[in-house]
């Protein structure tokens, strides 16, 4: 289970690897249950990306894995194309990650947008990376 303290600690990590990259962006932290714990939106990020990063969040916590990894299940070609349009819609590309406990287990997601597809991924891989220290 994920606090509110640690979501808020990824947040603070997340922007200041977006501060490095020189990217502001919006940062989404949801519970395993795919419901909100916390968000920061870095000044001048654009405000189109909120409801991205929400959602990239969002599918990495129904799923249980990155949220670009979704779409190798829903791709035209894949073992569930169309599969993007469940769940309300998915968002299907870099920059949401789930968050694991010490045991495995699904604890929750981290969403990112704002910067290229590969920033976002790195924003949230940094976010994550400060829960796990």
């Amino acid at each position: 289970m994920l606090t509110l303290s640690q979501a808020q600690a990824a947040i603070a990590a997340g922007q200041s690897r977006a501060a490095q990259l020189g990217v502001p962006v919006n940062i989404a932290v949801l519970d395993a249950a795919a419901h909100l714990l916390a968000f920061g939106r870095m000044d001048e990020a654009v405000l189109g990306s909120i409801d991205v990063a929400l959602g990239k969040a969002r599918t990495s916590a129904l799923f249980g894995i990155t949220s670009e990894a979704v779409w190798d299940y829903c791709k035209p070609g894949a073992p569930a194309p169309g599969l993007e349009r469940c769940n309300g819609g998915l968002m299907t590309f870099p920059g949401g990650a789930p968050v694991r406990d010490p045991s495995g287990r699904l604890a929750g997601a981290v969403g990112v947008s704002g910067g290229s597809p590969d920033q976002d991924a790195d924003i949230a891989r940094a976010a994550i990376a400060a829960l796990n220290a």
